[in-house]
């Protein structure tokens, strides 16, 4: 008796180590569209690219905006063979192309005997292999009031039961996003470059501060604000020493302001948006003799502590 619990203890130990060891995979990260380029259909830019044989990240050369015109090139590795796939797409009819579909693997050919290529969704014989696809649409504009990024499903592959295998899922943004998306590239740039130089502990705190607050605006879809809070940290002189440091910290107060003013947008009880007028107005205050300050050490962070102020003002009334 002992013995077959001591087996079957081996066993289960075994599968565990299986199961753990064995790579896994989720949708959008390789297993059955093992690569992919995202051209632009009129110009051949390339957007973005992956392949997932040597690398797991995605590189994205230009954003994707509305109304674009795609070219999606990408590859399927089939698993198993047995019942049917189901290609589909979001994307409108392109102006540069007859159909959504078009295959470029010759000797794949017979597996989608039946298809439309000009219909957004087409099934196929899963049959085990490789094989190498187009899919050419055009991404739809949006209205006023959409909050960007907005992810869009190039190409999705499922079962024929509906369930999702795997799909090509960027996200679309408006030319503000994109400004957004560069400036923040540079100010996290700004911050390595910033640690990597040994600037003051306080000084490096408040501009990770600054950028955490500007992604927290523009994933609210106030990527205007979110602009302007990064463009505020364009400092000439960074401190460098312990005294600077001293001057630097009260700078934290910019991101509370701005925190508070994010608050604000989302309150609606009348009692609410008094108690934090208030607050938001008492923290202007304190700006400005923060503003005044800062201006006899470095003018262009006066500058932009300035344009701050005038911008909260501006949202609370003052």
């Amino acid at each position: 008796m002992r013995t077959k619990v001591f087996a079957i203890s081996i066993c289960l130990f075994l599968l565990l180590t299986i199961v753990s060891v064995a790579p896994t995979y989720g949708a959008g990260e390789g297993e059955w569209i093992t690569k992919y380029r995202v051209e632009n259909a009129n110009t051949g830019e390339l957007l973005m690219e992956v392949d997932f044989a040597t690398d797991t990240n995605v590189t994205i050369h230009a954003p994707i905006l509305p109304g674009a015109e795609l070219r999606v090139t990408f590859t399927v590795n089939v698993v198993v063979t047995g019942g049917n796939l189901r290609l589909s797409t979001s994307m409108l009819h392109s102006t540069v192309s007859d159909t959504f579909w078009n295959l470029v693997t010759v000797n794949y050919t017979t597996n989608f005997v039946n298809y439309n290529p000009n219909s957004a969704a087409v099934e196929f014989n899963a049959v085990k292999g490789t094989f190498e696809m187009i899919c050419t649409g055009k991404i739809k504009t949006y209205g006023p009031s959409t909050v960007f990024p907005v992810p869009v499903f190039l190409v999705q592959l499922s079962s024929s039961a509906g369930d999702v295998l795997d799909y090509i899922k960027p996200n679309v943004v408006n030319a503000e996003m994109d400004e957004y998306n560069k400036l923040l590239a540079q100010k996290e740039d700004k911050l390595q470059s910033l640690k990597d130089s040994g600037v003051a502990a306080g000084y490096i705190e408040l501009f990770e501060n600054v950028i955490d607050q500007a992604k927290a605006l523009a994933a609210e879809g106030y990527v205007e604000n979110a602009v302007a809070l990064l463009n505020a940290l364009a400092v000439s002189n960074e401190p460098a020493s312990s005294v600077m440091e001293a001057i630097f910290l009260p700078l934290i107060v910019v991101v509370a302001v701005v925190a508070a003013v994010a608050g604000f947008m989302f309150l609606r009880a009348r009692g609410k948006i008094k108690y934090v007028l208030l607050i938001l107005e008492d923290q202007i205050k304190d700006l400005e003799g923060l503003t005044m300050r800062a201006s006899k050490i470095d003018r262009t962070l006066g500058s932009s502590l300035d344009s701050v102020k005038d911008r909260l003002k501006s949202l609370v009334g003052m």
